[in-house]
């Protein structure tokens, strides 16, 4: 029976999905009663796809969504179905496939028109109500959708085919993987590296954290400093950018411009765990206090405004506000100097702040015209200034908060700020880590397993390989910051509840969806790093710093095998699988720090130097002794000296000598080592 004739958002949990709740479209949320109402009536279904921040989503809810005369249409033509991407990113990363089978880019708002039981046939992004900017016009669109499904059904089925066989392709694997590609890989992307502003070369401009981790990783695996210089460019300038909120810290998705100064200003939660985490790395190398800072400011954004009174992170904040993109964060000089007063000059010399603005008359925040700090004296006033600007800023119409829990982003957060916390000693981030995880772990759990979101006590559960590859590493970062067992027993846990729910028998990897989820049209499997790493390289990674930390031979080999099965993918696009690429650095080259302490010694001086280890290749391996370790670990059977704690380097199946000294441990966690076989054979 066909489902009730209006719109029945208005029971979701999604808060993007109740934003469209108030439409004229008779929206149905994905789900099996959907997609039978479009079987039964014969209807084709109008697939709409996006997220509580994004912006062109807004634009086209307004000019098509709530316009009587598009819903009449969508109505008439159409089942018509509404998915939050973040909330079930399955359904997304399906239909994204069928458009990029069609040859398009692909973005959000994704609209795809399916047949009746859910096959894709066409589609595209965002389209405006009248035709424009060599676009369609929306009504223009749909009416030849549904003439095709009408009278020209081969053409449909056709479509259908094609697209279906392109999604379901399988990953590429019987390559070789070995260090010469991770080598060769480094050299080619640091070519495309814009040399003045940071990033990749034009516009628009993304951070792409796992991009710039494999610069990094590249630049301490050779010793050459080329690509490292060209990570802290990059950092440098999104710091400075107007892409930073400067008065209330956190970063946007990304800039417009190939200067970082214009962003689209929803700020997300996985951009800022991704840089609060390059930001550590980058301030244990250099020591530069612009990177401190801005770690402090982004945590400081997160507790203030992202905390949920569950103790979890909220997903993003919009980019609009009042109706338009990036309200609530400018400014015109006119406003600053009636806030600052005398203190203004300072204040609009270094913060670009001029009569005619930098973006559509208004005043973008940033420090591009001089990246480097003043002196103490005037950082005090600007300080100063900052906070009577941020207090004025508190009394405008916010930005609209996404406040659902999802497991993967909380997870990505979890670790950077474990991390954090351990290098810059803020217990009060661990906590906050630690609250966090207790959240996640507790109520988004069931027996063994994760959910993927939480909001207003609604679960949706089974959570997907994302949320458990991130969890496991979310596990292993609270386990080094803090050696506590029970988080490396987790860590075991939710990486056996993902293989045992997610691996592809037949040609490996891990599915993103559970084997006891939902059926849709496939089972989305892909190897490709989206603005998050791809789940099959986080769980690479992990799966590496299980086997060193467990000694069990089994996670090295389903490492191994996870590598090799999308060995062909990597060689066909090695920026798209950074991931996995950064996870065989460590497969291949691993530094083990195994710190032998002694019961009633004290580790904490020499923890604290590997937690502050710039080399993301860096394991440690807190024991009591090495009695436990593999027979052929190169540490078997070394000792503490005297007694007292001791850390051994291990790499290339060979160990350092021993030292209790936190300056000699820095040294030899530096060293670039002479490239020897592995204990262990290198996987492909």
């Amino acid at each position: 029976m066909p489902l009730a004739p209006r719109n029945l958002l208005d029971q979701a949990q999604s808060p993007y999905l109740r934003q469209h709740a108030g439409n004229p479209v008779h929206w149905r949320p994905w789900g099996p009663e959907a997609l039978a109402e479009a079987r039964e009536t014969g209807r084709p279904i109008l697939l709409s796809v996006g997220y509580a921040a994004c912006h062109w989503c807004h634009v086209m809810a307004h000019e098509s969504f709530e316009d009587p005369a598009v819903a009449d249409v969508m109505n008439r033509l159409f089942v018509n179905i509404k998915v939050d991407r973040e909330e079930r990113p399955d359904v997304d990363q399906i239909y994204m496939a069928a458009l990029h089978a069609l040859g398009q880019q692909g973005g959000w708002p994704l609209t795809m028109f399916l047949t009746p039981d859910g096959g894709p046939v066409w589609g595209g992004t965002y389209f405006p109500k009248e035709a424009r900017y060599g676009r369609p016009g929306f009504i223009q669109v749909m009416q030849e959708v549904a003439r095709v499904f009408r009278e020209e059904p081969d053409r449909v089925e056709a479509n259908r085919t094609a697209l279906t066989a392109a999604i379901e392709a399988r990953a590429r694997s019987g390559v070789a993987l070995h260090r010469g590609l991770l080598d060769e890989a480094g050299a080619r992307l640091l070519g495309l590296m814009d040399p003045v502003t940071g990033g990749t070369r034009g516009a628009p401009k993304f951070p792409q954290a796992a991009l710039l981790d494999l610069l990094w990783r590249a630049g301490h695996r050779t010793g050459d400093s080329k690509p490292i210089d060209q990570v802290l460019l990059t950092l440098r300038q999104l710091c400075q950018g107007g892409i930073y909120d400067h008065l209330g810290g956190g970063f946007a998705r990304y800039a417009v411009d190939d200067r970082w100064l214009v962003p689209h200003f929803e700020k997300m939660l996985y951009d800022n765990a991704q840089l609060v985490d390059l930001l550590t790395v980058a301030w244990c190398r250099t020591g530069d206090p612009l990177f401190r800072i801005r770690i402090e400011e982004t945590v400081g954004w997160l507790e203030r405004e992202m905390l949920t009174p569950e103790g979890a992170f909220a997903s993003s904040l919009d980019a609009d506000s009042e109706g338009e993109e990036g309200r609530f964060y400018v400014w015109t000089e006119a406003e600053i100097d009636a806030v600052l007063g005398p203190e203004a000059p300072l204040f609009k010399a270094v913060y670009d702040v001029t009569p005619a603005g930098n973006w559509e008359g208004k005043v973008i925040l940033n420090r591009l015209g001089a990246l480097e700090r003043r002196g103490a004296e005037e950082e005090a006033r600007l300080a100063a200034a900052h906070e009577l600007l941020l207090r004025r800023r508190a009394d405008r119409i916010r930005p609209g908060l996404d406040d659902k829990v999802l497991a993967d982003w909380n997870g990505l957060a979890i670790a950077a700020l474990a991390r954090a916390a351990a290098v810059l000693d803020r217990p009060d981030w661990l906590d906050l880590a630690k609250r966090c995880y207790a959240f996640v772990t507790g109520t988004m759990t069931r027996q063994d397993r994760l959910g993927h979101s939480w909001r207003g006590g609604q679960l949706i559960f089974p959570g997907l390989s994302s949320d458990h590859a991130a969890l496991t590493s979310a596990s292993l970062a609270l386990f080094a910051a803090t050696t506590e067992p029970a988080y490396l027993t987790d860590a075991v846990g939710f990486a056996e509840a993902l293989h045992a729910h997610h691996w592809d028998d037949r040609t490996g990897g891990y599915f993103l969806t559970a084997d006891d989820a939902e059926a849709l049209i496939t089972r989305p499997k892909s190897p490709l790093d989206e603005a998050t790493p791809n789940p099959n390289g986080l769980m690479a990674e992990c799966l590496v710093r299980l086997w060193i930390l467990t000694g069990e031979d089994r996670y090295r080999e389903r490492a191994d095998r996870l590598l090799t099965a999308f060995s062909g993918d990597i060689l066909a696009n090695v920026y798209g699988t950074a991931s996995l690429l950064n996870a065989l650095d460590t497969r291949l080259e691993p530094i083990e720090a195994v710190l032998i302490a002694p019961e009633a010694t004290d580790p904490r001086a020499l923890l604290r130097v590997i937690a502050g280890a710039a080399d993301r290749r860096v394991v440690a391996l807190p024991l009591r002794s090495t009695a436990g370790l593999p027979a052929d670990h190169p540490a078997q059977g070394r000792e503490a000296l005297e007694g007292r704690a001791t850390v051994y380097v291990c790499r290339a199946n060979a160990c350092s000598l021993p030292t209790t000294d936190p300056d000699r441990l820095q040294a030899l966690l530096s060293a670039v080592p002479v490239v020897a076989p592995d204990r262990a054979a290198s996987p492909g």
